[in-house]
């Protein structure tokens, strides 16, 4: 059977940039096991599959697969898919709102496309908020793992710690940008997490940061932007980052090191001292179109 396939780059507005991304379209069909072999085969970070909503009122339903596991959510097959499924609407609107079922539940999407088909920018909400499983590994123990010394190991009030998206992470604060740019791909030390580290971005005014995320055991050494990881940031934000009442924009500057430059928009809110909303957003470009004979 044939089913059309596109590959875009998302967290870009570049070409060969960003994160790359494989959707499959008319996905009906296949069952998990088929998923996963075609995202093995891709070997990309993540595979999104498209299928039928379980809700007429929503757009679609994905199913989002690492080279190894499947995932209840990730950010840039939601922000890739959501672009591409605009651009794939008859007539092309140039502004387009709709949900996105996905295992984390349905996701909010709103879509802009560019005129010319090339691609687009889609910013969506978290359906829940990021969940704290407790504080990271002591600062020890990961700089032994990163190549640190122990004081290169936090800033400010910014402590390890860990939360979930769906997808796991330890959330690590590097002292310094020149730091973080000399670690080497690495596992987390709590299994089945990813490896998020982060640290102020010295280029950028306002909240800007400079990320980089392992996971080897999920099939990705390394991954040029994670939008689940950014969204359990907003966790660590409010954690560790005395954010105030209202909305704060956050830049994340992500894939550097791997040549593969993307850039994440991230917005908190904050209501009544609570984490209250978790938006991400971000740019994605086409790069090809087929069919997948599977």
């Amino acid at each position: 059977m044939t089913r059309r396939l596109a590959t875009l780059d998302v967290f870009t507005t570049e070409p060969l940039a960003g994160n790359p991304l494989a959707v499959v379209l008319d996905a009906d069909g296949l069952d998990g096991a088929a998923m996963q072999a075609i995202a093995r085969e891709f070997n990309l970070s993540e595979t999104v599959f498209v299928l039928p909503p379980d809700e007429a009122r929503h757009r679609a339903r994905l199913r989002i697969f690492t080279p190894t596991r499947e995932l209840p959510f990730a950010g840039h097959p939601t922000v890739g898919a959501a672009v591409l499924l605009a651009l794939q609407d008859e007539p092309v609107a140039d502004a387009r709102a709709f949900g996105l079922e996905e295992g984390i539940g349905t996701v909010p999407c709103l879509v802009e496309t560019l005129p010319d088909g090339s691609g687009g920018r889609a910013r969506f909400r978290l359906p829940a908020m990021p969940e704290h499983l407790g504080p990271g590994p002591e600062p020890e123990v990961l700089a032994a793992l990163l190549g640190l010394e122990p004081g290169e190991v936090g800033f400010g009030r910014h402590r390890p710690s860990r939360y979930g998206t769906g997808p796991r992470f330890t959330c690590v604060p590097v002292a310094s940008a020149a730091r973080l740019d000399e670690v080497r791909p690495v596992r987390a030390p709590e299994e089945g997490d990813g490896l998020y580290l982060y640290a102020v971005a010295p280029e950028s005014t306002g909240l800007a940061f400079r990320v980089r995320m392992f996971a080897p055991e999920m099939g990705v050494p390394e991954d040029p932007a994670t939008g689940s990881a950014a969204a359990a940031f907003a966790g660590v934000l409010m954690q560790f980052g005395a954010l105030g009442e209202g909305s704060h924009d956050v830049t994340l500057l992500q894939g550097q090191a791997m040549g593969r430059p993307s850039r994440i928009d991230l917005q908190v809110t904050v209501q009544a001292g609570v984490l209250h909303g978790v938006e991400i957003g971000g740019a994605a470009v086409l790069i090809s179109e087929g069919t997948l004979r599977a």
